[in-house]
């Protein structure tokens, strides 16, 4: 077992691991963090997703021992406190929600889009989604939602 240190949503958590958990594990099991969602385990639905030191990454084939040092944000860590983030509200207001499974990875993928491009093409968010699986939609009212987050985000709602 290793001891390791794991800046998760601004707190530090202290957690004894083998060397073979995944962030995910960690997170949902040990930690009882459960908004990142295990949908295949391989890495290809995107429902684990996270940010790591700002790159979304998949949780559920990230080792733990590698995150040591980082700055890692669940869904949890995206809203302040009670208020949503913009691109949570914007998930809600356009009906992108769908069961919800997904929505937490997407949102990620969206952030994660959002803060290195705040004003995306509809094909750099579809991009930006491609390793994002949604069983619910046809992703119309996904990207929507991604492109009226952006919108909000840069303050210029009205174009």
């Amino acid at each position: 077992m290793n001891n390791i240190k794991l800046k998760i949503n601004g707190r530090i958590y202290e957690v004894k691991v083998e060397k073979n958990y995944t962030l995910l594990y960690v997170l949902r099991d040990m930690l009882d963090i459960t908004g990142p969602k295990e949908g295949c385990g391989t890495g290809d639905c995107g429902a684990c997703k996270v940010l790591i030191d700002g790159q979304a990454l998949n949780a559920c084939t990230t080792l733990a021992v590698k995150c040591e040092g980082k700055e890692i944000i669940t869904i949890e860590g995206i809203a302040d406190g009670p208020n949503l983030h913009p691109i949570q509200e914007s998930f809600v207001e356009k009906g992108a929600v769908q069961c919800g499974f997904c929505t937490p990875g997407m949102v990620i993928s969206a952030k994660a889009l959002l803060d290195q491009n705040p004003k995306p093409t509809r094909d750099e968010i579809k991009k930006a989604l491609n390793n994002n699986l949604c069983r619910c939609t046809g992703y119309v009212k996904i990207v929507d939602a991604i492109e009226d987050a952006a919108q909000k985000m840069r303050g210029d709602n009205h174009e």
